[in-house]
């Protein structure tokens, strides 16, 4: 279905008929990214051919916390015991607009056309007078393959030198529960496992770097961009590298 322009996945019956609950129907931006939205059935549209998928499409989800006045996302910070892997500083908590102390933002987004299917990934990177930006298209993929190497993109960047003087500290700021949940919170990877311990080997050369969950779809420009890019590599099947462009204030 389409949601106010926005492509989304809305809960049906085998006939493609909404079933809404409560007068909403449940949505999905991204098929396992761990949230579950509701709409009204009269602010959706259909898409067509319209294609009904079963319901393993999509995995587990929860509804969103709800937002706090004068805050973008009301939540505090997730804490769990983690007797290996890497160390609690890689904790996810709840999106803020302002980087504790001073630390480095990079927004870090994956997209996929199918599920495997084309992919892409996106990032921008505030850094302050200039936004660092990278669009790549990763040929057929997952959305969690995405995801993740979207990440692993960013901690590359500094590693490697590209980016400059290496940032005293760096918050990746992604809306993968998914990534949170296997790079930091000791979920166990079923699949992309070489992917993932690649990440957390990168991750772990970072001095201070953090993984902090924002909402998706919800007005954060840093992660709104993020998508963007990624939704532009998927579409022009082709990938931007590193472009510096004027920065704005998230």
């Amino acid at each position: 279905m389409r949601l106010r322009g926005q492509k989304v996945l809305a809960r049906c019956d085998e006939a493609g008929q909404l079933r809404p609950e409560g007068g909403k129907v449940e949505v999905r931006y991204k098929p396992n990214d761990g949230r579950a939205y509701r709409a009204i059935p009269s602010n959706l549209e259909a898409v067509t051919p319209l294609e009904v998928l079963p319901d393993d499409h999509c995995g587990p989800a929860e509804a969103p916390a709800p937002r706090a006045a004068g805050t973008e996302a009301a939540a505090g910070p997730t804490r769990s015991a983690r007797p290996g892997g890497m160390p609690r500083k890689h904790e996810a908590t709840a999106h803020r607009t302002a980087p504790s102390d001073g630390a480095l933002v990079a927004y870090a987004d994956g997209a996929c056309s199918g599920n495997p299917g084309p992919a892409g990934l996106g990032i921008m990177i505030d850094e302050g007078e200039t936004r660092r930006e990278l669009s790549e298209y990763l040929g057929t993929g997952t959305n969690n393959i995405a995801e993740l190497t979207a990440i692993l993109r960013v901690a590359e960047l500094y590693l490697d030198g590209a980016g400059g003087t290496l940032p005293v500290a760096i918050e990746i700021r992604t809306d993968s529960q998914y990534s949170i949940g296997v790079l930091s919170k000791g979920w166990k990877a079923k699949a992309n496992v070489e992917l993932v311990a690649e990440v957390k080997k990168a991750l772990k050369r970072l001095p201070g770097v953090r993984l902090l969950y924002v909402p998706g779809h919800a007005g954060v420009a840093g992660n709104e961009r993020a998508d963007a890019l990624a939704r532009a590599a998927v579409t022009a099947r082709r990938s931007s590298g590193w472009q510096v462009v004027k920065g704005t204030k998230d």
